[in-house]
């Protein structure tokens, strides 16, 4: 008669616990669950939020932000950070007037050429010296705004957009939602797909992790930190084009604390600011509130446009204390 040996089945994988499953919901989708509670406050409160018209102001205006937000998010989630992003936008748009003069090509190259290598060059001294990306970042956001300010003659040189194909990339519209907007849509694509399907992005998450240990791994980390740098001097100087098609002229007022607003947009969107982590439609979806706030606050009346800048600054406090808080519960669990 033989016996039947019984194996002990194997142990289950340990659930989450219910705080650190909404934990991680809140840390991933916060933006979006947010996002969607002010559209149904807005809907409620104001008539004239919800309408096409309004909407569609909400997501161009809010198009510049994101593309200039989809850069900085490679650059967060590597490790690094780039302040130069507002100075290059003011820069892109002032280089895109001028250069419409000489037809749509111009327009859109030149802010591509002259920002890209601003971006390229920051990263190369990054990647190169090892400096911390604060420092030289601040240094280029001082050197585009004063090459900036040297081709408007310190600002009073305003320079128009001169061709009328190029104007139109910033004025269409496709169901009141301007051009920009899908522009956007399709830079957040092609992004999307480099960030997580292919060894480029995994490098730029490898690198935000443990930079250290991704370079005994292997991983190109000079050269991927180079890309991340070059990728967000160009979407800056491209938002900045589009601005300036958008409005038919280079205005340099323009920039001035944009790069604190795309930081938020990327923080706030469950990036962290220690890299390592985040996606690209938290990213958007960051944007996209800071662009309600804004229209929330104008559908008021009685506040400033400033006053967005206390409830952003209020947002990103509360996702940097949250954002400490589930790492702790993680850390525990």
């Amino acid at each position: 008669m033989t016996t039947q040996t019984t194996h002990p089945a194997p142990p289950m994988a340990p659930t989450r616990n219910p705080r650190e499953r909404a934990g991680r919901l809140l840390q991933q989708h916060g933006a979006l669950i947010v996002l969607a509670v002010l559209l149904v406050v807005g809907t409620v409160a104001f008539d004239s939020f919800t309408t096409p018209a309004n909407l569609g102001n909400i997501a161009t205006a809010s198009s510049f932000l994101a593309i200039i937000a989809i850069g900085m998010t490679f650059v967060i989630i590597s490790g690094g950070i780039d302040l130069s992003v507002g100075s290059l936008f003011v820069l892109g748009g002032v280089l895109a007037a001028y250069g419409s003069r000489h037809g749509a090509v111009v327009a859109l190259a030149l802010p591509l050429v002259v920002c890209g290598a601003f971006g390229l060059v920051q990263g190369l001294i990054i990647a190169r010296t090892r400096m911390a990306p604060f420092i030289v970042t601040l240094a280029g956001l001082l050197a585009a705004r004063g090459l900036m300010l040297s081709l408007t003659d310190e600002g009073a040189t305003t320079y128009l957009v001169e061709d009328d194909l190029f104007a139109r990339i910033g004025q269409g519209a496709i169901f009141d939602v301007g051009y920009p907007f899908f522009i956007m849509l399709a830079i957040l694509a092609v992004a999307a797909i480099f960030l997580q399907r292919t060894g480029f992005g995994q490098n730029v998450y490898a690198i935000g992790g443990n930079e250290d240990a991704a370079a005994l791994m292997g991983v190109p980390v000079a050269r991927t930190k180079i890309v991340v740098y070059l990728v967000s001097g160009l979407l800056a100087g491209l938002a900045g084009a589009l601005n300036a098609a958008r409005l038919s002229s280079g205005v340099t007022i323009l920039g001035i604390g944009l790069e604190l607003d795309v930081i938020a947009a990327v923080v706030i969107g469950g990036t962290l600011l220690t890299g390592g982590a985040g996606a690209l439609g938290g990213t958007i979806a960051g944007a996209l509130l800071l662009g309600v706030i804004q229209n929330l606050i104008n559908q008021v009346g009685g506040l400033t446009s400033s006053f967005q800048q206390v409830v952003s600054g209020a947002f990103l406090a509360v996702v940097v204390v949250a954002h400490r808080l589930l790492g702790g519960v993680r850390r525990e669990t």
